[in-house]
């Protein structure tokens, strides 16, 4: 099925890919991104790249075509499943796996993982991220939600962008906290001169809203509750860097304090950080789902032994 739309004045300057999710609301941006490097995207009938500023005065094409299958290979691995319906399921993300296949992941990923469990994955996400609405890092653990329908994939992800999704991580800190509880109100942007890495951005970046509440302080450290208003890449850690108290186990925005401490207690071998609470509308009934996730046992060892 072919769509047509024909840009506004007021909307000059806008991305290709955003202009285009915002025009048509039932296919998620990535999902626009997929079939735009397929060549289903025209603008005055020509191939522009998603990330093609509008004039303010095209005709724009769209088609929604079937996209090449994904070269994904299922795999046999161990996943555990919180919750699951015909819609969506939550499942627990252990730390040491990527979400999805890329640079240097091979083929042991939570897609794969999904692969081999779901028969039904949604596509929405582009082809080697079926199922993925939200990203947790590598060496973090936690609750992650996985969509199995293009239209509950649609209706999570503007959950996400319209901040009515509820997440809450535990993480332990390098430490006091100069007050017991607060908001870190920074912008966060890719790093100037390593492009693997975020920064806190002066004017720059992109808005960043994180808050946080001192649970325990251990000898030197403070285990948090930390919420999250938006989504922004390593938000947690650059945030919490920022300010002075990077992450236990960070070994990239917390470099010396991860080197202090390895050589004291030993490589933690993952970050302190955890997914531990979610709280989201169900995309089809609208019914409220609240999910929680313990600190696994190795985090938990790592407290007792701080304690002690």
């Amino acid at each position: 099925m072919k769509f047509k739309v024909r840009a506004a004045p007021d909307e000059r300057g806008t991305r290709l890919d955003i202009f285009l999710s915002r025009h048509f609301s039932q296919f998620t941006r990535s999902h626009i991104q997929a079939l735009n490097r397929s060549g289903a995207v025209l603008v005055e009938g020509r191939a522009e790249k998603s990330g093609y500023r509008m004039r303010g005065d095209e005709n724009v094409e769209i088609e929604d075509r079937a996209l090449p299958s994904s070269p994904l290979e299922p795999q046999p691995m161990p996943l555990k499943i919180i919750y699951e319906d015909d819609d969506l399921a939550v499942i627990e993300k252990p730390a040491g796996l990527s979400i999805h296949p890329g640079a240097g992941t091979g083929v042991e990923t939570i897609v794969h993982a999904l692969l081999f469990r779901f028969k039904n994955l949604s596509s929405a996400g582009g082809d080697l991220r079926p199922g993925i609405v939200h990203r947790i890092d590598k060496w973090t653990s936690g609750l992650l939600i996985v969509a199995k329908t293009n239209e509950a994939h649609v209706r999570l992800s503007r959950a996400f962008q319209e901040r009515t999704v509820e997440k809450r991580y535990l993480a332990l800190v390098h430490g006091k906290m100069a007050k017991p509880s607060g908001e870190i109100a920074l912008n966060i942007g890719r790093h100037p001169n390593v492009r693997t890495r975020m920064s806190v951005q002066k004017g720059r970046g992109r808005a960043a809203l994180s808050s946080y509440r001192t649970i325990e302080e251990i000898r030197g450290f403070s285990l948090l509750e930390v919420s999250i208003k938006t989504g922004r890449t390593h938000q947690i850690r650059v945030h919490l860097s920022a300010i002075g108290h990077p992450v236990v186990g960070d070994n990239v925005y917390g470099e010396s304090r991860y080197a202090e401490f390895a050589k004291k207690y030993g490589p933690p071998g993952r970050y302190f950080l955890h997914a531990a609470d979610l709280r989201f509308a169900h995309p089809k009934t609208g019914e409220v789902m609240a999910f929680h996730s313990p600190l696994p046992e190795g985090l938990e060892n790592l407290l007792g032994r701080l304690r002690k």
